[in-house]
C-alpha cells in the first residue's frame, strides 16, 4: 500500500472517529487492548497489545489521536491487563465469544453480499440455540457485524464468565451437533407383550415439542416431508430416489406418507413407524441431514480461547472501511451490512484500481475495471482497504 493511500485512509478514519460515539465494553479498565495502525508496516499486521485504559475518556482520546486501522479488546477480565505476560495479568474471567466467519461455512457463494447473507443465517441459528437451549437472556447477548466476513456474538451472563476452555468447547460441540448421542434422539425400540415375548418393533424419535436437539430434528424432518409433499410428483420422486436404498415403490410410499396429515401428526409425536415399506435407514439418513443443516458452523478455537482479542464495536475495519456494527437481536433480521455498515459518503475520489472486481455496496452493483478513475468515496475506500486500489489525487 502506497504512503499516500495510507495517509488518505488515516485521514478518513480520523474524520469518522472525531465525531463517532464509540461503544465501549463493560469493565473496560479490566481488559487488555490491542491496536493496529496505518504505520510503515501496514498492511502487514503488527499488533500493539498489552495496553490498558483506566476510563472511557482515556480510550476515546487515544483512538481519536492515534487513529487505528483496527481496534480490539480482550474478551477476558484481568487484575493487571497491561502486564506483558498472561501469568502476570491474572485472569479473572471472560465473556463467551462466538466468531461466525465465511471461512468456516462449507457452502459456495458468488458475491460478497451473498456470502454475508449466508453467514447471517448461521448467526440467527446460533442465537436460537443460545436463547432457547441455553436460556441466556437476550439482554446478555450482543451481536456485532465484524466489518469483514461475518459476525461476532458476545455473551455476558455472570454464570458463564468463569468457564474454562474445556467447558466452552462443550458449548461449541453442542451447537455444532458434534458427538451428538443419536440413540437419545432416534432408534428402534422393541415392545414386549405377555411372558416377555416380543410383540412389535417400532422406530421412534423425539417429539417436535421436545426441547433441545430432539425437537429441532423432529421439526426439520416435518418441514422436509411437508415441503416434499407440496412438490410435483416427478420432482418429489427424483429427490427420494437420490436416497440410498429408495426405489420407485418405496419413494411412492414415502410421498404418500408426506401427503397424509395423520401420518405427519404421528411423526410429530415421534412415531416413525408409519409404514413398514419405509426402511429405517431412510429415517436415519434424514436425521443425519437434519443435524448437518441445524448445526451452527462457528470457529471453535475463538470460543474456547479465554484470552481472545475481539474487535471493538463501532470501530472501523481496516480491511474494508466498514463499521464494526453492534446490533440488537431484533435489528439483525433486516440488517444489510453492505448498506447499514457503510459510513463513508458519495463524494468522488480519484483512485488507481490495480485489481478489477465486481462490488456490491450501498445498494449498487459496480463492475470496477483496472486503471485510473473516479469512484464514490465509500467504494473507493472499500477497494483501498482491500488492497485493490491506490489513492490517486
Amino acid at each position: 500500500m502506497q504512503v499516500q493511500t495510507k495517509e488518505f485512509l488515516r485521514n478518513k478514519f480520523r474524520e469518522y472517529y472525531s465525531g463517532a460515539s464509540i461503544q465501549l465494553p463493560p469493565q473496560l479498565e479490566k481488559r487488555e487492548w490491542g491496536l493496529i495502525f496505518f504505520d510503515e508496516s501496514y498492511p502487514d499486521i503488527v499488533m500493539r497489545r498489552h495496553k490498558s485504559f483506566a476510563n472511557e475518556g482515556e480510550i476515546v482520546d487515544y483512538i481519536r489521536s492515534m487513529v487505528p486501522a483496527h481496534a480490539f479488546h480482550s474478551s477476558a477480565y484481568y487484575f493487571n491487563p497491561a502486564a506483558p505476560t498472561m501469568k502476570e495479568k491474572k485472569w479473572q474471567g471472560a465473556d463467551l465469544i462466538f466468531d461466525l466467519d465465511a471461512d468456516h461455512l462449507k457452502i459456495k457463494w458468488t458475491t460478497y453480499g451473498e456470502m454475508l447473507r449466508k453467514v447471517k443465517d448461521e448467526t440467527l441459528k446460533l442465537i436460537s440455540f443460545l436463547t432457547d437451549d441455553f436460556g441466556f437472556d437476550e439482554n446478555c447477548i450482543e451481536v456485532v457485524f465484524s466489518g469483514g466476513r461475518g459476525y461476532h456474538i458476545h455473551v455476558r451472563d455472570p454464570e458463564i464468565i468463569g468457564l474454562g476452555s474445556p467447558e466452552r468447547r462443550e458449548i461449541v460441540d453442542y451447537v455444532t451437533g458434534l458427538e451428538l448421542e443419536m440413540d437419545r434422539i432416534f432408534g428402534e425400540r422393541t415392545i414386549y407383550g405377555d411372558a416377555g415375548r416380543m410383540s412389535a418393533e417400532t422406530v421412534r424419535m423425539s417429539s417436535y415439542k421436545d426441547p433441545g436437539w430432539g425437537g429441532r430434528i423432529n421439526r426439520w424432518i416435518i418441514s422436509f416431508l411437508v415441503d416434499l409433499g407440496r412438490k410435483k410428483d416427478k420432482q418429489a420422486m427424483q429427490i427420494l430416489k437420490s436416497f440410498e436404498g429408495i426405489g420407485g415403490e418405496r419413494a411412492l410410499e414415502i410421498l404418500k406418507v408426506a401427503r397424509d396429515k395423520s401420518n405427519i401428526d404421528r411423526i410429530k409425536r415421534g412415531n416413525l413407524d408409519v409404514s413398514r415399506k419405509i426402511p429405517v435407514n431412510f429415517w436415519r439418513t434424514l436425521v443425519k441431514m437434519a443435524i448437518a443443516d441445524i448445526g451452527v458452523k462457528t470457529d471453535e478455537p475463538v470460543t474456547a480461547d479465554t484470552k481472545r482479542l475481539i474487535r471493538l464495536p463501532t470501530s472501523l475495519h481496516g480491511g474494508s472501511g466498514l463499521q464494526v456494527m453492534p446490533l440488537t437481536l431484533d435489528a439483525l433480521n433486516d440488517f444489510d451490512p453492505l448498506t447499514d455498515a457503510v459510513i463513508f459518503g458519495d463524494e468522488s475520489v480519484g483512485v488507481n484500481v490495480i485489481k478489477a472486481s465486481n462490488v456490491e455496496i450501498k445498494g449498487e452493483e459496480y463492475k470496477v475495471t483496472e486503471g485510473k478513475q473516479n469512484l464514490p468515496e465509500h467504494l473507493a475506500i472499500f477497494l483501498m482497504c482491500r488492497g485493490a486500489a491506490e489513492y490517486e489525487p
